[in-house]
């Protein structure tokens, strides 16, 4: 016997035979002319039957997602908003009434970062409504002021601190001026009643 003009040894013969004694033939397709459908046989089905499909699960809707609220604006001290004139103009000239301080001087960035997140929170939950962060007027040579000061309005409009706070000021020079800010938190809502059995 031979294989693609080389002859084919004794043992190579018996490992085929043993080979395609396991092997079904694929029925040979016979090529009919075009038109003649009607005799076409159908073909023969497969020996071995084939494994159901497993039904495709349906996938799950994605949740909807809530649209999230617009960001609130952001706060300058220089010019509050979000007050009725009455509020702003008491806000920027210092009358209303300064419930708790927090003195930021001598403090690291981190530290004084860190003291003014639980100093609003605190202030927060304790129904404080005005509060005030003293900064320090920082370096004057350097004409932009101290880090504590440049920082203290950016990180009071980070949203953790920023959704507590309607809006924040300098208060005049006799109230501390630049080196400080007025806070005005917004009101707590009342706790429900206790209803009761």
């Amino acid at each position: 016997m031979s294989v693609g003009g080389r002859r084919v040894r004794d043992e190579e013969a018996t490992l085929w035979q043993h080979v395609a004694r396991d092997v079904t033939p694929i029925p040979k397709r016979v090529e009919r002319p075009a038109g003649d459908e009607a005799s076409e046989e159908p073909a023969a089905p497969p020996k071995q039957a084939r494994k159901p499909r497993k039904a495709a699960v349906p996938a799950k809707p994605a949740p909807r997602r809530q649209p999230s609220p617009p960001p609130l604006p952001a706060l300058d001290p220089t010019a509050p908003a979000g007050l009725d004139k009455r509020t702003a103009r008491r806000l920027r000239r210092g009358q209303l009434p300064v419930e708790a301080r927090l003195d930021l001087h001598g403090k690291t960035e981190a530290q004084a970062h860190e003291a003014l997140r639980r100093f609003i929170g605190e202030s927060r939950m304790a129904g404080r409504r005005c509060v005030q962060v003293i900064t320090g007027k920082g370096s004057v040579a350097s004409g932009e002021g101290g880090v504590l000061r440049r920082m203290a309005p950016r990180w009071l409009n980070e949203p953790a601190l920023r959704r507590h706070i309607v809006a924040i000021s300098n208060p005049p020079e006799s109230g501390g001026g630049a080196g400080a800010l007025n806070v005005l938190l917004k009101s707590r809502k009342p706790a429900a009643p206790d209803r009761g059995p």
